[in-house]
């Protein structure tokens, strides 16, 4: 990714744009480039777009969860001196998003959702990449993607290291716990913020029939399908991903 990570104490993030911040929450295996088609395109258009680095694999281990990267996501915005916010969510970071809603809604512009967790993921128990050769875990990250060609060296690069860091696996498991744990299923229907989920027709991590029942069960949201597309439509279909967007926050007004 071409922008500066920008380090403040212990934050660490990349920020682009002026106007309506937009904070973009990186999922459990996720890096800040999952969000550059996003960081591109609303940087130009009247967004000041922040990526922060959250703090998976530095948190302790008893405060290695859902609940406390919700806390980091309220600090970062006292630091940032951000009131309110868009914030955009995938897989886990879609959970956090939920999660810091609940307990800071007037600190809530908007949600966006894609892949989100919350209600319903694939156990990593069964699609955790464990320790393997390069190629077994190439594998494993390519069929997050409908196309596989999406998962890019670095992509692939990063989730080897990962899983064959001890102390990531433990942490990056507690916090796949902590996901099931948290389930936002009850608090939905109270979160009266509005809400765009945009899924990947063929997500295999959280399924359609997960993205149906955020709609359901979340009062102002509207749903919307990109096909041929897996956990991660930001990166795979980025250009549809931002036209869906961006009409929907035109009609927002937001």
């Amino acid at each position: 990714m071409s922008h500066t990570l920008i380090k403040e104490g212990k934050y660490s993030y990349i920020e682009v744009g002026e106007g309506k911040p937009m904070i973009l929450l990186h999922g459990l295996m996720g890096t800040l480039s999952n969000f550059e088609g996003i960081l591109n395109h609303f940087s130009k258009i009247g967004y000041k777009v922040i990526i922060p680095e959250l703090p998976l694999y530095s948190l302790p281990i008893l405060k290695t969860n859902v609940r406390n990267l919700s806390k980091f996501l309220k600090s970062f915005m006292i630091h940032k001196e951000i009131e309110s916010a868009i914030l955009m969510g995938n897989s886990l970071g879609g959970h956090i998003g939920l999660y810091f809603t609940k307990y800071h809604p007037e600190n809530v512009d908007a949600l966006v959702l894609a892949g989100s967790s919350g209600l319903y993921e694939k156990s990593l128990g069964d699609s955790y990449p464990k320790r393997g050769n390069y190629e077994y875990i190439k594998t494993k990250t390519q069929e997050v993607f409908y196309d596989p060609n999406t998962a890019s060296k670095e992509v692939i690069d990063t989730i080897y290291e990962l899983v064959n860091d001890r102390t990531k696996v433990i942490k990056t498991l507690t916090l796949a716990k902590s996901a099931i744990r948290h389930n936002m299923a009850k608090d939905l229907p109270k979160m009266n913020i509005p809400a765009c989920i945009i899924w990947g027709k063929n997500d295999t991590v959280t399924p359609p029939e997960v993205a149906v029942e955020f709609n359901r069960l979340l009062p102002d949201s509207d749903l919307y399908w990109i096909d041929k597309c897996g956990h991660a439509p930001m990166m795979e279909h980025s250009e549809e991903f931002n036209k869906i967007l961006e009409n929907w926050l035109k009609e927002r007004n937001l």
